[in-house]
């Protein structure tokens, strides 16, 4: 009888996978059936995945992926439709923005926001290089998600603001780094456990955007108890295959007001007595945040039938 073992997948080539098993790292092959009846996802193993690998035989090899907790996926590329599966089985998201160089992109961050309402994963937006801030860059950033609400973290890694907080928020948890090239994940990553690295990269003065570091997602064990998944700078995150009707669910911020439009399958992209456009323009829903929804709604599948509601008002108790 072969030795079949359950493992943790901590990093993922294009052949093999590097399993954490007992204390050590192992090289495992996917079984080929493994690549069978995927239908719409393009890889059937990522980061963070429990595995069953079997010990018998050379090469080593990846005999079952156990049922997934949660994972977070995206649209694969503009040139392959299917879903991508990112990472696996965590306990929260971190998104790792600098304040400035590069300069903060709402549009990204409220797309990786959605996308962990969307797969029930816990999120923390760490505001990163403070020292880089200029007037209330740190008020109205903090003031917009904190309205959501997320939890906000300001960090410097060059001065240590907010590293402490940061190790506490991690200790034994799988934590996710997520977020764009150069906005500083490695080098926060470092800084919590120095003996972790990771390679650190520069801001690029012609494009004023991070230079790749990381070109694979991996998961190292933290001396605190947990894990850090360290990601590739992102530039382009679009969710994979969801629904207009669902978009608006993504945005929690935009349910105190949707309960007062006028119709209640409103988009809030085009009706008559939208009380989340009309949030908006009177300032109490960041205009950021509706430019976002704007575009994702854009992109969503499935067109949404004609309002055929005909009673005004919010829905009954």
């Amino acid at each position: 009888m072969s030795e079949v073992r359950e493992g943790r997948v901590i990093r993922v080539d294009a052949k093999v996978v590097h399993v954490a098993l007992d204390g050590e790292t192992i090289l495992a092959t996917p079984r080929g059936t493994l690549f069978e009846n995927l239908g719409h996802t393009k890889n059937p193993i990522a980061v963070g995945d429990r595995v069953r690998v079997s010990l018998d035989g050379d090469p080593v090899a990846v005999e079952e992926v156990l049922e997934r907790r949660n994972y977070l996926g995206r649209t694969a590329s503009s040139h392959d439709p299917r879903e991508q599966v990112l990472f696996a089985n965590v306990d929260q998201l971190l998104v790792i923005n600098a304040v400035r160089k590069p300069e903060f992109s709402s549009h990204r961050t409220d797309r990786i926001l959605a996308a962990c309402e969307w797969h029930e994963i816990p999120s923390v937006l760490v505001l990163n290089k403070t020292d880089l801030a200029r007037g209330d860059d740190l008020e109205r950033l903090r003031a917009t998600y904190e309205s959501i609400p997320v939890p906000v973290l300001e960090t410097c890694a060059t001065d240590g603001r907010g590293i402490e907080q940061l190790i506490e928020l991690m200790r034994g948890k799988v934590t996710v780094f997520y977020g764009p090239s150069g906005a500083g994940k490695s080098t926060l990553a470092n800084r919590i456990q120095p003996g972790l690295n990771l390679k650190e990269g520069r801001i690029s003065s012609y494009w004023k955007q991070g230079r790749h570091t990381t070109s694979f997602s991996q998961m190292y064990p933290l001396d605190m108890g947990g894990w850090v998944i360290d990601t590739p700078g992102i530039r382009v995150f679009r969710l994979y295959d969801v629904k207009k009707s669902v978009v608006r669910d993504l945005f929690p911020d935009f349910r105190r007001f949707q309960s007062e439009c006028k119709y209640t399958s409103c988009t809030h992209d085009h009706e008559p007595g939208c009380a989340v456009r009309a949030a908006v323009d009177d300032g109490r829903l960041a205009d950021t945040r509706y430019a976002s929804y704007l575009e994702m709604l854009d992109e969503a599948t499935e067109d949404l039938p004609e309002i055929v509601d005909d009673v005004e008002g919010p829905p009954p108790e």
